[in-house]
């Protein structure tokens, strides 16, 4: 039996977190407010008239764009504003669905993307699913275990921060999750099937304070354990509620 430790979800896509006590998951979708929004940029092909996934590549990325790692968020989603943290540009709060309001978001984080590369452009948002570097809807799935075993690897202390998961869990062995793939996991009252590993990209390696690329988390991966994956993807199968504290198990 293992336990809930943490729920995050990311409501701009690689613009911020947002630790959560509960939520309520929904089969055949994400998790709500996760990825709700995503930024586009100059060179996307994301089709505003026609909205639908698109990959990760045609929006704004930590793996290109390492400082957005920085920003943690906090959504009133009665009201549907948010706000936005972040060391060097201090707090914004606005209204992601408001077109007006886009240019202030636009114009808060530019400072924190270098001038030589690609420039948020616009928000993006698809309807009845986040926008996760999945093209099915997914919900991800972390445990501690593994996180300490990179820990152990790099020799010091590092933030789950950077894996950007959505429900990490205390109980499971090293690596268990792996074996979970094709499996159902019922987690407190929700079951999710586990279709597939997660392979890491540069984002991890940036400090989620600082945004600053500080750690080669993906040589930890490569060479302590001899792949690139970090958590595993999961679709919602039955849906129910999961909260910090509840138990999972594989069923």
């Amino acid at each position: 039996m293992f336990t809930v430790s943490d729920l995050w979800r990311y409501p701009i896509k690689s613009h911020g977190r947002e630790h959560i006590d509960t939520v309520e998951l929904t089969a055949g979708q994400t998790m709500p407010w996760d990825r709700h929004w995503a930024v586009t940029h100059g060179d996307s092909k994301f089709d505003a008239d026609n909205p639908a996934w698109v990959m990760c590549r045609n929006f704004m990325i930590g793996a290109s764009t390492p400082s957005l790692a920085g920003i943690s968020a906090e959504l009133d989603a009665e009201k549907e504003a948010l706000t936005l943290r972040h060391s060097k540009l201090g707090e914004l709060t606005f209204w992601p669905d408001k077109a007006e309001d886009h240019t202030r978001f636009l114009d808060w984080v530019r400072p924190i993307c270098p001038a030589d590369q690609r420039q948020p452009f616009g928000l993006a948002a698809v309807p009845n699913r986040g926008m996760t570097d999945t093209d099915y809807p997914t919900v991800s799935i972390m445990t501690n275990a593994s996180h300490r075993a990179v820990e152990g690897r790099i020799g010091r202390p590092l933030e789950r921060e950077r894996w950007r998961g959505n429900i990490w869990l205390d109980g499971p062995a090293l690596w268990e999750e792996f074996e979970w793939i094709g499996k159902r996991i019922q987690i407190g009252g929700a079951v999710l099937e586990v279709i597939e590993p997660i392979q890491r990209c540069k984002h991890t390696m940036a400090n989620p304070a600082s945004g600053v690329r500080d750690t080669d988390t993906l040589a930890a991966l490569n060479e302590g354990f001899g792949h690139q994956d970090f958590g595993v993807y999961a679709t919602v199968v039955d849906s129910g509620s999961v909260s910090c504290g509840d138990t999972a198990k594989v069923i």
